[in-house]
């Protein structure tokens, strides 16, 4: 005879149901918006796609964007909240004020995602799904970005200013602040490729230029052109040298050619632990792993310390808290 079922076996049942219910809300989940707004990818992606074709750099600054939001708190959208007279977020921190672009961007796939299906889709999940898009668009590879993240309620300069990467970082330095986001050697020096598009300030570069001795002369010398020792601070150079506005695996090559913009860029191969995988990024077939590698340590960074379930909200306009 079953033995009668009681309050207690109710509760049992009902506090088994909320401890799955919390394990789910803190996965993503690659077909979260599936029911809520099934149009979701093809609205970023056709945002995205013109704003590429306005501007190929696009895809770089909306990479770095999502790259600098994950470091910060986990990737939930507050390095795109404004300052206002009572609030001091992330773009105004060294790593961000003045460098970081592609504002205006989020805001318009926004607005359009919000026309199809209102105060439902993350400005956290926009951006993430925009810089897998940029990547494809610019003949790189692709990923299944998972969603489910939840927008933050405040942001940290001073977090901003301590856990972003520094162009002028060494070898050990980068490896302890990808290692502290969860991120091993492999995945600094593949997420690094995505230097193979995009420009960098003059500011960024200058030391390295003129201080540095492992660098190709000819490319210091082509680089001094538009990076005087003094003044032109903000004047841009192509972070890569052979296809500056394509995804490939031609940043490694400019490595091994000691031909690294960045003293963080030239760091991965000079004489170091990452000088084979480097190596191995630059042979011929080397893109066929960089792209696998990238793909993958892309994914792991997308899911640092995500809001989700209940915590943080769906801000209606990404610059703004609701």
């Amino acid at each position: 005879m079953a033995a009668p079922f009681t309050t207690h076996h109710l509760l049992v049942i009902l506090s088994v149901l909320a401890a799955c219910s919390i394990v789910s809300n803190a996965q993503l989940s690659s077909n979260f918006y599936d029911k809520t707004c099934p149009n979701l990818q093809s609205i970023v992606l056709s945002t995205m796609k013109q704003a590429v074709i306005n501007e190929p750099r696009m895809g770089a600054s909306i990479l770095r964007l999502f790259f600098h939001d994950c470091f910060v708190n986990g990737c939930d959208g507050s390095i795109l909240l404004d300052d206002t007279a009572t609030f001091t977020g992330e773009k105004s921190a060294g790593p961000n004020k003045n460098s970081a672009r592609g504002f205006n961007v989020i805001d318009t796939i926004k607005s359009n995602v919000e026309a199809s299906c209102n105060d439902t889709v993350s400005c956290a999940d926009i951006l993430a799904l925009a810089a897998r898009d940029g990547v494809v668009l610019l003949g790189g590879p692709s990923w299944t970005v998972a969603l489910g993240r939840r927008d933050a309620t405040t942001a940290s300069q001073s977090a901003a200013n301590n856990q972003i990467p520094s162009p002028f970082s060494d070898l050990s330095t980068l490896t302890s602040m990808f290692s502290a986001k969860g991120l091993t050697a492999r995945d600094l020096t593949a997420l690094s490729g995505a230097h193979t598009i995009g420009q960098a300030q003059c500011q960024f570069f200058k030391n390295r230029i003129y201080n540095e001795t492992n660098i190709d002369p000819s490319f210091a010398t082509s680089r001094k052109v538009n990076c005087p020792f003094t003044g032109g601070n903000t004047n841009l150079a192509p972070l890569e040298t052979l296809t500056p506005a394509r995804f490939d695996n031609n940043y490694y090559r400019d490595l091994v050619a000691k031909r690294g913009l960045l003293h963080s860029d030239q760091v991965l191969f000079n004489g170091g632990s990452q000088d084979g995988l480097v190596r191995s990024y630059s042979a011929n077939n080397g893109g066929v792993a960089f792209f696998s590698d990238f793909a993958a340590a892309m994914v792991k960074m997308g899911n640092i310390s995500p809001l989700t379930g209940s915590s943080g909200e769906i801000r209606k306009n990404c610059r703004v808290v609701n």
